[in-house]
């Protein structure tokens, strides 16, 4: 269920009604009543769930969700029990079933700050907008012009710069937001429909632990469905860009303009080089070490530095890099001596 302090829950529907709402045909079981959307793995009764491709088909035999979307193709997966929607574009139906079950919180009317703030500690510079349901705690200070939407927690001591947004996040002590963040923004979800591409909902959170430093102008997007997390003590410069559902570990080090993909996991003590890029659903494990303008497009190990692009040990792109060289120079002896 998505988290209450961020987003609404609307009407129950009975399988049939959403699938007249939106599109699908019903093959079993249209008067069950569902309330929520949620992924296969950890949808339960009263949830819709949708296979978005093969390579799920195990988690759609094994889901409890209590209706399942899913291609024509995969009707005999679906498990005993399940009301069962098809639809050729089974994504884009999810997507539109979840507009009908969740709607995030509005900044409708801003919160006066006796109802937000802990105590007289906490500094609101000129110009920021709290939402309705945001706790701001002791010794904290909002810059100028900053909006904290609804439902959003920020611990002790924090410093916010001016000019940041924040929504959907639950923010721990002593953390440090300079000017322009952007923390739980809408992940960059797209399926395809008949009329073409729609926005997925985005219905996670952002977390950031005790002691995050994010800089000027980075974009933190929230989950998907599950949250987007950045460990304790991590260091995070200006104009980085993290993805929807990545979990970023404790004590790393990431530089200007690096970019990381959705669910990419990131182990303790990883390093990123400036302008480094990170394929989706990726793992680098702890004490890695990513130079600047890498392309991760492959897992990498504990302990190692991978440099190039595609990204490779550092080692092996050194050596690759001196052969090309010396072919090079080669040709270029050859075609001087001619």
């Amino acid at each position: 269920m998505p988290d209450p302090r961020f987003f609404e829950s609307l009407p129950a529907m009975d399988v049939a009604g959403l699938a007249d709402r939106i599109g699908a045909e019903v093959l079993r079981g249209g008067d069950r009543k569902v309330s929520a959307v949620a992924p296969l793995g950890t949808a339960v009764s009263t949830d819709v769930a949708f296979m978005g491709g093969s390579k799920f088909a195990g988690a759609l035999k094994a889901t409890a969700a209590g209706c399942v979307i899913i291609p024509a193709a995969a009707v005999e997966l679906a498990p005993e029990g399940a009301s069962v929607l098809v639809s050729r574009t089974p994504q884009a139906a999810w997507a539109a079933a979840s507009l009908l079950l969740h709607a995030p919180r509005a900044l409708d009317t801003a919160a006066d700050r006796a109802s937000v703030v802990e105590d007289d500690s906490v500094v609101l510079e000129p110009g920021v907008v709290l939402g309705e349901g945001a706790r701001i705690g002791r010794g904290t200070r909002i810059g100028a012009n900053t909006v904290i939407g609804p439902g959003v927690q920020i611990g002790r001591d924090c410093h916010i710069g001016p000019n940041v947004s924040v929504g959907f996040a639950l923010i721990g002590d002593r953390v440090k937001l300079y000017a322009g963040v952007r923390i739980g923004e809408p992940g960059f979800g797209a399926a395809g429909s008949a009329a073409g591409a729609v926005d997925v909902p985005q219905l996670g959170r952002v977390i950031l632990q005790d002691n995050v430093t994010v800089g000027a102008n980075t974009c933190i997007d929230r989950g998907a469905y599950d949250d987007t997390v950045i460990g304790e003590n991590t260091k995070i410069d200006n104009l980085v860009m993290i993805a929807h559902n990545c979990v970023i570990g404790r004590n790393c080090l990431i530089a200007a303009h690096t970019g990381i993909s959705g669910s990419v996991v990131v182990g303790d003590g990883v390093i990123f080089g400036g302008q480094a890029g990170v394929g989706d659903h990726l793992k680098i494990h702890d004490g890695a070490r990513i130079a600047g303008g890498a392309g991760i497009l492959a897992d990498v190990p504990a302990g190692e530095t991978w440099s190039g692009y595609p990204a490779k040990p550092i080692r092996q792109f050194l050596r690759e890099t001196v052969w090309v060289s010396k072919q090079a120079l080669g040709k270029s002896r050859g075609k001087t001596e001619q």
